[in-house]
């Protein structure tokens, strides 16, 4: 496998750090010295100092308050060229008064509230409060051996503290859960077995489909290229897996950051019977329960590797309550809802890709060369006062002007898309990780993390650049081009000017960015292993409710009196209608599928080893194909798995029925449109 890049592992990066650090003297006044006056991109002046910015930061003599960093260090001068003059760039914008300025504010952590923040963050509340939660320990219950240790050691730092600064007593773990150690431990669920080359085996070898260009998810580099494949796992925790800690201390000085294209590795999913599942595709309710489950895996993941997972404790921005930019992505799509029931991307934003996707992408120099200042300021105005309305004229705006208009809409979020909380951990990503693999596993998981507004936005984003990389041919932009603008915008803090440390993640932070866009249709589909986790999670909290409903006396006694008043007769048939998995008369391995929207609404499927969705997909088509309306036989149709052990499901394709059905007997299947 080609490698990416190299690193001694020895430099911890400090620009994300919970304590913001003190912005180093004179490095602001090297980037204002000497501004031209013009900001056209062919400006030799301005070409010629974003030069020299970048050859003062890889100054080999330089002092140690400004030596480099292992990736700046990897980076010859002239590959980070675009990134310092988007840089300046962006600095020359907020400082004409086309942006606001706003810094955000880092909120110091005390001892033990990280950890406290953590516990809550991941669903465990209950382990603070003490109060007896069932999702709780219904969560507990589901955990992996590496994500029970994390979640442990979190704890047992959480109560030493509390006991030093002789606060409340702790309540024990053993009186919330029973458990009878002197420290909390948690059942897991069972790891598999380990193979003789330290790679983690799944205890069933899952059965893969012959690959062919629907069996498998693949991302990485064109047809002809000599990159070396390599296949992805879901079906074992990312945790587990890593047996061997890799080695971080042994990176040649002299290892450059290939920045060509072919030097990333292709990456293939395979499909397992249970297909692939997006992030879309499964409920909020159990998306929440995936969002614990990653940062809890992310932590055991961190910890396995040996990598400290920071994290930033952030003073929350307001932003504005109305308007486009600067306004929060959750403001702001509560208002386009208004007006577009359902829509999960703001609506500015999707009009910016759009016109960009539909005139721009074969500008040479799109997203790099800058539009008119003037211009982007007037139109910013505009926009503002006239979008809403839909009197805003989209012919007048150039494709140049609109690429600033859409980095400045990023920028000027009050948080960042990509979390303001676990920027040092993207950046500690590539710092501390250097197998391309591990790396793209990491950004897997804090995708998961991202909320349900900033991962929607990004998604339509790196969509977006993906078609602006496929047309480098004319508009000269090619994957590294695009990385090394884009990330400014997104890991340069809003209103914060870039300081030493920031400069020093340049490479960092644009390496990011390509495996974003690269792999963004594997950082997109939600793990299996996290999907079966969710399942034991409802199934545990089933049964505790199960429980609790047997213990009350009240219903206890009403069962008993129902029972003793009546023999129960002979149900007469139609008389009560009950649920598709309680109807004794349907056979094991067949289900009812429901379609409310076709004339036929529901028909008994027989399956066998070998019935996929689309199969049954095919056969509601075909049975309803002339008395369905024009409407539903033009709408895509898919198969949703509802209830049981999981909230909603949309079924690949590609999935075997029967695996689904024995994985959740007691679920329904409906056929409805697949939201969007």
């Amino acid at each position: 496998m080609t490698m990416e890049m190299k690193d001694s592992g020895s430099v911890v990066l400090t620009a994300y750090h919970p304590h913001s650090p003190a912005r180093i003297p004179g490095m602001e006044q090297s980037f204002v010295q000497d501004i031209p006056p013009s900001h056209s991109p062919a400006s030799r002046k301005s070409v010629s100092r974003c030069r020299r910015i970048n050859r003062m930061l890889s100054n080999e003599s330089a002092p140690p308050a400004f030596s480099r960093s292992n990736s700046q260090a990897s980076m010859d001068s002239t590959s980070m060229e675009d990134f310092w003059c988007e840089v300046e760039s962006i600095k020359e914008s907020r400082e004409d008064g086309s942006e606001e300025a706003m810094l955000l504010e880092f909120k110091p952590a005390d001892e033990g509230e990280l950890e406290a923040e953590w516990l809550q963050d991941v669903g465990l509340s209950t382990l603070i409060s003490g109060a007896e939660e069932e999702d709780g320990q219904a969560l507990l219950s589901t955990l992996t051996r590496t994500q029970a240790a994390a979640v442990q050691k979190r704890y047992n730092t959480y109560t030493q503290t509390l006991r030093k600064k002789n606060k409340h007593t702790v309540r024990d773990v053993r009186d919330i859960f029973g458990s009878s150690d002197s420290s909390p431990t948690f059942e897991t669920v069972p790891v598999s077995p380990v193979s003789s080359n330290g790679i983690q085996l799944p205890v069933q070898k899952p059965v893969w489909k012959s690959v062919s260009s629907k069996s498998c998810l693949d991302c990485g580099i064109d047809k002809g290229s000599t990159s070396i494949t390599e296949e992805l796992s879901y079906e074992v925790s990312f945790s587990e897996s890593i047996t061997v800690l890799p080695k971080t201390q042994e990176w040649p000085k002299n290892q450059r950051f290939k920045k060509e294209d072919s030097a990333l590795p292709k990456f293939i999913v395979r499909k397992s019977r249970f297909g692939l599942t997006e992030v879309g595709d499964l409920s909020p309710e159990d998306m929440k329960k995936i969002r614990y489950l990653s940062l809890i895996e992310l932590t055991a993941f961190y910890d396995a590797l040996g990598v400290e997972l920071k994290r930033n404790r952030v003073e929350r921005v307001r932003g504005r309550e109305n308007g486009l930019f600067g306004v929060p992505l959750t403001v702001l799509l509560e208002n386009d809802q208004k007006k577009v029931p359902g829509v999960k991307v703001p609506l500015i934003f999707q009009k910016l890709l759009l016109k960009l996707e539909e005139t721009g992408l074969e500008t040479e120099g799109i997203l790099r060369v800058p539009g008119s200042a003037s211009r982007v300021k007037n139109l910013h105005q505009e926009l503002e006062a006239k979008f809403y309305e839909d009197t805003f004229d989209w012919d007048q705006v150039r494709n140049n002007d609109a690429a600033g208009l859409l980095k400045m809409f990023i920028r000027e979020l009050p948080s960042p898309l990509f979390t303001v909380e676990y920027l040092p951990a993207f950046i500690t990503l590539v710092e501390k990780i250097s197998k391309i693999k591990l790396q793209l596993q990491a950004l897997h998981l804090l995708i998961m993390l991202m909320p349900e507004a900033n991962r929607d936005t990004a998604k339509a984003f790196l969509q977006f650049l993906k078609k602006v990389v496929a047309n480098e041919g004319k508009n000269k932009m090619n994957l590294w081009n695009v990385s090394m603008i884009v990330a400014p915008n997104l890991f340069i803090y809003k209103g914060k000017r870039a300081n030493q440390q920031e400069m020093q993640a340049a490479a960092t932070t644009a390496h990011i960015v390509r495996l974003l866009i690269r792999y963004q249709d594997i950082l997109w589909t939600v793990p299996s292993f996290l999907i079966s986790q969710v399942r034991k999670m409802n199934e545990a909290a089933m049964n505790n409710s199960k429980r609790q409903l047997m213990f009350d006396k009240g219903v206890r006694k009403l069962l008993r009196r129902k029972t003793m008043e009546r023999e129960r007769p002979e149900r007469p048939e139609g008389a009560v209608t009950f649920p598709p998995y309680l109807q004794s008369d349907i056979p094991e391995g067949v289900i009812r599928v429901y379609a409310p929207l076709h004339s036929k609404v529901s028909m008994a499927i027989q399956l066998n080893s070998q019935t996929k969705a689309k199969d049954i997909l095919a056969r509601f088509h075909c049975e309803n194909s002339h008395g369905s309306s024009q409407n539903v036989r033009g709408q895509i149709q898919s198969l949703h798995e509802i209830g049981g052990n999981i909230g909603q499901h949309c079924l690949d394709p590609d999935a075997f029925m029967l695996d689904v059905y024995r994985a959740n007997p007691h679920a329904e299947w409906v056929i409805k449109p697949k939201a969007s």
